[in-house]
């Protein structure tokens, strides 16, 4: 049997024996999203259809940024796991190629393609016999460029210089696409896309529809050489993977035994020295007070040198930083410099979606934490979380808010309570809505692949980016009424958010800490958690989680923004486009409707909470 048949067959069995549980509710959400942009890319192909060059170019996008930022994309069949089968390179991308065209990510991208078929039978009978090859070549060099974009990066990672760039790339393609409506003002709004657009790849396949036999024959053999290079260079890219994992596996291997033997020798002598000093008497006991101190000094130098070091939280914090500071430069192009002074309160709430899982990257060296008695881990994770923040976001902050004086007091007012809230609820949200992790020793050649439930995580990240908006909203509603008053309440907001959260994350560790390790040990949950919904209720909470933010904040919350700042541009905010006497109505309606679908999302799972076997 064919290499590639076999692989599809354990995909294809693979996936139906985990569509289970929690899974089955975020792909069913997933399926639900992706089925109605494939069908607005159909409506655009009949409407409008030549702005469908710019919308295969969004999917392109999403093809190569979408596995960035969900632990580097579909992993369910690892080249790892053939190393060891003598399969030439490109057979083996052969068979992972035809794997990965089963899933929900492909039947929704053949489902937008078909709009290749409706622009076809606009142009004749000859234009729908070509849209049969454009259709597959197109959808495969979809797949191919996702997959080397993942596997350069994936290289890029391993040094701290490439951690850095791919950061700033990322963060600056995603604000821009998050931005879009400042390119379509820009670019006015005749219909029209600029000429480059169409001749991207993923315009091939609408160049080879609505050209004749001349154009569409050099369409469709730039795409099949397209797939073959891409091809090629992925088969030389899983050959370096699977090479360097090896490498990396004996030598983190010998390094970890040789490490372990010195550790375990010098803790030995520390320990049997402690133990005599206790035998004559000569012990010391520190005050209580003291040894916490140097307990969280411990743990804030740790932190602090993972922050430095680890390449995957270096390009985190990079993304978010690019994020920031492009997503509020992008209205420039409309020579609108109001959007500058929100640039550092972005890269607070980015960065702290960016950590929502913090305790997950110790993996199963949870158990320092855990055994160790009056910890102040949580307080020291939260100084170092600060200190890796807050001086960007400052310096960002000012440099900015300066540049356009003002305003002063909502800015301050944010940024003191964003960096609280943020401190506060990242060891909070990881303790509480832990996601299990790979440990550090064993991830795959893929170092974006952190965890095996990435559906989860990335819901992780969007409910502590709705969190820790919200923090600041006291402070930010104050200062926008009051004006200088809403800064201190900024500042009490800030430290009650990180006190008091924190406290409650120290609770968690302490009250469930063998349960968080038992999690991140094995990945399985007890089974009396609120994850235990029954399957509608599963599905409601992941779709309220999905799309509760959609209303609430492009919807609710920037259009206010706008609409108090005086902005001139409507964007895609449905509100701005209704009569005067409706806008505000339609904004109050937007925000409540996505904090309802928030509420909704965590009282699901509240409702239906088990309570603990009595023993």
């Amino acid at each position: 049997m064919a290499v590639e048949l076999i692989m599809v067959r354990m995909k294809t069995a693979v996936l139906r024996h985990s569509m289970t549980g929690q899974r089955a509710g975020i792909v069913a959400t997933g399926g639900i999203l992706g089925v109605a942009l494939a069908g607005g890319t159909i409506v655009l192909a009949v409407s409008a259809p030549a702005l469908l060059p710019a919308a295969y170019a969004v999917w392109m996008l999403g093809w190569m940024l979408g596995p960035v930022f969900a632990g580097g994309g579909d992993e369910t069949l690892r080249p790892e796991y053939f190393a060891l089968l003598g399969l030439p390179p490109r057979r083996l991308a052969a068979g992972l190629l035809a794997a990965a065209f089963v899933g929900v990510a492909p039947a929704t991208s053949l489902l937008a393609l078909g709009g290749l078929v409706a622009e076809g039978v606009r142009h004749g009978a000859g234009a729908v016999l070509v849209t049969v090859p454009a259709v597959v070549l197109q959808l495969a060099a979809f797949v191919l460029l996702s997959k080397v974009a993942v596997a350069v990066l994936g290289i890029v990672l391993r040094s701290r210089l490439g951690a850095v760039l791919a950061g700033v790339i990322n963060g600056t393609i995603l604000a821009a696409l998050g931005q879009g409506w400042v390119f379509a003002v820009a670019f006015g709004v005749s219909g029209e896309v600029p000429q480059f657009v169409r001749y991207l790849p993923s315009g091939w396949g609408v160049l080879a529809v609505q050209g004749d036999w001349r154009q569409a024959v050099v369409a469709l053999a730039a795409l099949a050489l397209l797939v073959a290079l891409l091809l090629a260079a992925w088969a030389a890219l899983l050959t370096r993977r699977t090479s360097a994992n090896r490498t990396s596996g004996r030598t983190s291997g010998r390094t970890s035994g040789r490490t372990s033997g010195r550790t375990s020798g010098r803790t030995g002598s520390r320990a049997s020295g402690r133990t005599g000093r206790r035998a004559g008497g000569e012990r010391r006991v520190e005050p209580e007070g003291r040894e916490a101190t140097r307990q969280s000094r411990a743990v804030l130098g740790k932190e602090l040198r993972t922050w430095s070091r680890d390449l995957v939280r270096t390009h985190q914090l990079t993304f978010a930083l690019a994020y920031g500071l492009a997503f509020a430069a992008a209205p420039l192009i409309l020579g609108w410099p109001g959007m500058l002074p929100w640039a550092g309160p972005i890269f607070i709430v980015m960065a702290a979606g960016m950590s929502a899982n913090l305790y997950s990257g110790d993996g199963t060296a949870l158990w320092l934490t855990i055994m160790t008695p009056n910890a102040e881990d949580v307080r020291g994770r939260q100084l170092a979380w600060l200190l890796s923040v807050a001086p960007p976001a400052t310096v960002l902050t000012l440099a900015l808010t300066a540049a356009v004086d003002g305003p002063w007091p909502v800015v301050l007012a944010l940024l003191a309570a964003l960096l609280g809230g943020g401190a506060g609820l990242v060891p909070l949200m990881s303790a509480y809505a832990l996601v299990p992790g790979t440990d550090p020793h064993r991830r795959s050649g893929n170092p974006l692949r952190s965890t095996e439930d990435e559906g989860s995580a990335s819901g992780l990240v969007y409910a502590m980016l709705a969190l820790c908006a919200l923090t600041a909203a006291p402070a930010g509603l104050v200062a926008w009424l009051y004006g200088w008053p809403g800064v201190p309440v900024g500042v009490v907001t800030g430290l009650l958010c990180a006190w008091g959260f924190g406290l409650l994350a120290q609770r968690r560790l302490s009250a469930q800490g063998p349960e968080l390790l038992d999690l991140m040990r094995t990945g399985r949950r007890p089974t009396n958690t609120p994850y235990n919904l029954p399957k509608r209720e599963r599905i409601i909470t992941a779709i309220c989680w999905g799309f509760g933010a959609i209303p609430l904040i492009p919807q609710g919350i920037v259009p206010g923004i706008f609409k108090l700042t005086g902005a001139g541009s409507r964007g895609w905010f449905l509100a701005l486009y209704l009569p005067e006497w409706l806008q505000w109505p339609t904004i109050v309606f937007m925000t409540l409707l996505g904090l309802t679908m928030s509420g909704l999302g965590l009282w699901i799972p509240w409702r239906h909470r088990k309570q603990p076997k009595a023993s």
